[in-house]
């Protein structure tokens, strides 16, 4: 279960330090999703409920480069919530989606500290 969760800190980008932010809506979104997934339990639906709902503001403000990465992160979160906390469908869906969401957290990831100067990490 640790690699889960470790898996689960790094997909859902678990906020650290947020320095300011320089692009827009986008940006102001992006720390709150930081918030939202800050210590993010995947077993923990109500959580997950909360990261979904800031994920879906920010893939509909996302810039165009990002929108199918955030296609990604809400499919994968979606995946998670129909998990209901079961240890075992959630390591299978670490281990069937873990290369696409860990490539769609690269991608957001380096955007939010490239564009909007927001730094997403452990």
């Amino acid at each position: 279960m640790r690699k889960v969760a470790a898996l689960v800190a790094a997909v859902m980008m678990s906020a650290g330090v947020l320095t300011a932010c320089s692009g827009g809506d986008y940006c102001s979104e992006l720390q709150n999703y930081a918030e939202a997934v800050k210590n993010l339990d995947v077993k923990d639906t109500e959580a997950v409920d909360r990261m979904q709902g800031e994920a879906k503001k920010l893939s509909k403000s996302a810039p165009d480069d990002l929108k199918d990465d955030w296609k990604v992160v809400l499919d994968y979160a979606d995946k998670a919530k129909d998990a209901k906390g079961d240890s075992a469908k959630l390591q299978e869906l670490a281990k069937a989606d873990g290369e696409k969401i860990a490539a769609a957290s690269a991608a957001i990831g380096k955007q939010a500290k490239d564009t909007c100067k927001v730094e997403i990490g452990s």
